[in-house]
């Protein structure tokens, strides 16, 4: 197994990007200056349950531009997590898994976190946040939520020396 030598820096990028949507929504404006440039956020979805993340987990793949991009993809079960702040992927006896803190912590029942973990099930490339992961992400994202969101990942992926 590869050293996921760049994993801080993938999760500092990923919360530098989240907190821009945080702060948009506290806003009610999506409408940004992104590093000197205009740009207007898409809406990021938010979850209450394991049900409801399943739902999405299950509509984004089968979306047919994902199905186009990466072929048909193996089923990718939600359950809840206990006692834990962070959402994961997991693979036990053949089936993969998203689990998500759903009492303890919402900010795992967001959309790029969960995009996050669906890429994971998308590339199984290792190290496990290597630069396969992260173009995995960044694709997946303008897929789901729109190249807005492609290049914002992208630019501050590339500021915290992400590859």
């Amino acid at each position: 197994m590869a050293r996921d030598a760049q994993r801080s820096k993938v999760y500092a990028a990923e919360q530098f990007v989240r907190t821009m949507f945080d702060r948009a929504a506290q806003h009610h404006s999506r409408a940004i200056d992104f590093f000197g440039t205009p740009l207007t956020l898409p809406p990021e979805a938010r979850f209450s349950s394991v049900d409801s993340v399943q739902r999405y987990v299950d509509d984004v793949l089968a979306m047919p531009a994902v199905r186009d991009r990466w072929g048909p993809v193996a089923a990718l079960a939600v359950r809840a997590r206990r006692g834990s702040t962070a959402a994961h992927y997991e693979i036990s006896d053949g089936a993969a898994t998203i689990a998500v803190p759903e009492q303890t912590s919402r900010w795992a029942l967001r959309e790029l976190v969960l995009l996050h973990e669906i890429s994971h099930h998308l590339s199984t490339a290792e190290p496990a946040h290597g630069p396969e992961f992260t173009a995995t992400f960044v694709a997946l994202a303008e897929v789901v939520m729109g190249p807005e969101v492609g290049h914002v990942l992208r630019v501050v992926y590339a500021k915290e020396g992400v590859r």
